[in-house]
């Protein structure tokens, strides 16, 4: 199979911090290996900035601001940088 998006939904939900920092490393690892787009669903922080170039905060089910790590992380929006804290 020659798969182009793959779909991750809570990937290091529950995980030690050894094997959450395995599981961010394969999904980028299957990334680059393999062409794919990822779309990650997560509450990890640290998660979304080590995988992610582009980010989307839902929040009431709306797409609220989207931008790479560090646009969002930036954001004087408090709702936005209430996902940060």
């Amino acid at each position: 199979m020659k798969t182009k998006i793959i779909l991750y939904n809570e990937p290091t939900t529950k995980l030690d911090h050894i094997t959450k920092k395995e599981i961010k490393i394969l999904i980028k690892k299957k990334k680059k290996k393999y062409n794919t787009s990822s779309i990650i669903i997560t509450h990890d922080v640290d998660c979304a900035r080590m995988i992610s170039n582009r980010m989307i905060l839902l929040i009431d089910r709306i797409n609220y601001a989207e931008g790479t790590f560090e646009t969002l992380l930036s954001s004087k929006d408090p709702k936005v940088q209430a996902f940060f804290k």
